[in-house]
């Protein structure tokens, strides 16, 4: 399936991009993630920590073991704080 996946703050930054288009067979989000931590460091660097990111999917906040079955669109970014 083909999904759009958005990096938000850091992430975006440890990553260089701000969105890109994958094609995945992942059941989870938690699949997506081992899936792009394989594709090179620079994904591996942003995945490191896990409790450090949130995740929206289909712009709806989200927990890593949400499925993406029929999802289009998955975003991640860091926990937001106010002020």
């Amino acid at each position: 399936m083909k999904l759009t996946v958005l990096y938000f703050a850091w992430v975006r930054e440890r990553i260089g991009l701000p969105r890109e288009t994958i094609e995945t067979d992942a059941a989870t989000v938690a699949d997506l993630v081992e899936e792009l931590r394989g594709r090179e460091p620079r994904y591996e660097l942003a995945f490191a920590d896990l409790s450090a990111l949130r995740v929206a999917v289909d712009q709806e906040l989200a927990d890593f073991d949400a499925p993406v079955r029929d999802v289009t669109e998955i975003a991640f970014f860091p926990p937001m704080t106010g002020g």
